[in-house]
């Protein structure tokens, strides 16, 4: 009978060997027809590994590599602290309700409060901000980059403006120095959502930062199509400390206590401090000091992050070269479609590329839609194009109250009627990449002729 460790070892031996056997795709052929999917999960057997050995030490809750992870990811993105939570959207609520915290005195946001966003985007931007009973104050987006149209901030601004909550849409960033300088202007909170933007780089005050570093708090997400994925996850990164703590807070039931899972005792005080009208010496553990959530991830999501970080880098120039591959492949088209562009100030990491057909092009969006399906192309809108033409505004709509336009969102009705995507993902070869130039190509000829 072999000892613990030589079995520990002779069962990951067993799992490289497995991922070889029944994983591994690097030599399947593309053949035009074939699937070509938008995005999806890219791993190796170092991923598999991880997580057999997490499973095997059976932790199960947030734990060594959950440490592992905040750590290098904070790191990585060059911010003080990261937070892991367990998806994009709860990273999105916990740094929203870290900024409703009484500690933050008159900064707080409070029901009522506004806070400045954009409806063309994904919507858990913007539910925190609804749910918790501030309003939304929506501005207009800027085509071909799709972000925040920035000479729209000074008409949105008012007395009750607390915070401006924006995503760096499909991996572009938006103008960080014009938004943080209003930010700065205001007394303004900054939380940059950078789901879709991981290793996007920005020129701000003449250096160059990643996204998320800039903002006060900002936000990851890794559902399988983002850069990296731990199957379900998100973080939450701040250079904050008092933020810090309060995101851990509402992530962690909203408890006063900083230990960390299986430590007790942090403070050297747990049976002797005094918390609102509980008896002296009440176990700091079970003492609450917000109205939180259970937003953790668990450590065997954090195993299989520890691997991916590791890719992170060759991820991120991999999309850039697709994305260039597919700019390139596409000149030629923008008579009838609007080609994505970037500017000077930002290096991306693209998650997409998005197009937008003209208005006099001759066919509708639903139809290239149908036509790249047909040919077995995935495409995806920009999510929920404009927010507040969903069922879930149709009450707010009703009332006219709750939330606040600025201008007609001209832009975003626009791209909810006329705007899609197509993939960037690592796993794109440069057959599946000719492959989609070709059909979107043909698809303009054929409605020319």
């Amino acid at each position: 009978m072999s000892n613990q460790k030589e079995l520990h070892d002779e069962i990951l031996d067993k799992v490289k060997e497995y991922y070889d056997r029944f994983h591994d795709k690097s030599n399947d052929v593309f053949e035009e027809g074939d699937r070509v999917s938008y995005s999806g999960r890219i791993y190796d057997s170092d991923e598999m590994v991880n997580l057999v050995d997490a499973s095997l030490e059976f932790w199960l809750t947030q734990g060594r590599y959950s440490e592992e992870f905040e750590t290098r990811l904070a790191k990585y993105i060059g911010t003080k602290y990261c937070s892991l939570v367990n998806s994009g959207s709860s990273a999105n609520l916990a740094a929203f309700m870290a900024l409703t915290a009484e500690e933050l005195g008159e900064r707080k946001i409070g029901r009522g409060d506004e806070v400045i966003t954009v409806a063309a985007g994904f919507p858990t931007t913007i539910s925190p901000i609804v749910q918790y009973g501030a309003v939304p104050v929506f501005l207009d987006v800027t085509i071909p980059e799709y972000n925040i149209d920035v000479s729209m901030l000074g008409r949105a601004v008012s007395d009750k403006t607390k915070a401006v909550f924006l995503a760096h849409t499909l991996g572009n960033p938006f103008d960080i120095q014009a938004v943080k300088d209003f930010c700065d202007k205001y007394g303004l909170w900054l939380i940059e959502d950078n789901c879709d933007a991981l290793g996007s780089e920005y020129l701000y005050n003449g250096e160059w930062h990643k996204t998320g570093t800039i903002g006060d708090i900002s936000t990851c997400s890794f559902y399988p199509p983002h850069h990296i994925t731990l199957g379900e996850g998100g973080a939450v990164c701040t250079s904050n400390p008092l933020l810090h703590r309060l995101i851990n807070s509402f992530r962690d039931w909203g408890r006063d206590c900083w230990c960390k899972s299986g430590v007790d005792d942090t403070c050297g005080h747990r049976y002797t401090q005094k918390f609102g009208e509980l008896p002296l010496g009440y176990d700091h553990k079970y003492v609450y000091s917000h109205f939180g959530y259970n937003l953790q991830a668990t450590d065997l999501q954090a195993s299989i992050g520890c691997a991916q970080l590791g890719k992170l880098e060759r991820f991120t120039e991999i999309r850039k070269k697709n994305w260039d591959y597919l700019r390139k492949g596409l000149d030629g088209v923008q008579d009838k479609i609007i080609l994505p562009e970037k500017d000077g100030k930002t290096s991306p990491s693209w998650f997409g590329f998005l197009m937008t057909v003209q208005e006099n092009a001759g066919f509708s969006r639903n139809e290239l839609a149908q036509y790249l399906e047909s040919k077995n192309i995935q495409t995806r809108y920009l999510f929920a194009g404009n927010f507040l033409k969903h069922p879930c505004f149709d009450r707010m709509r009703e009332k006219k109250k709750g939330y606040r336009v600025i201008g007609d969102l001209k832009n975003t009705d626009r791209i909810m009627e006329s705007s899609l995507w197509i993939g960037v993902y690592p796993g794109m070869t440069k057959e599946k990449l000719d492959y989609m130039i070709k059909e979107i190509k043909s698809f303009v000829e054929i409605k020319n002729s």
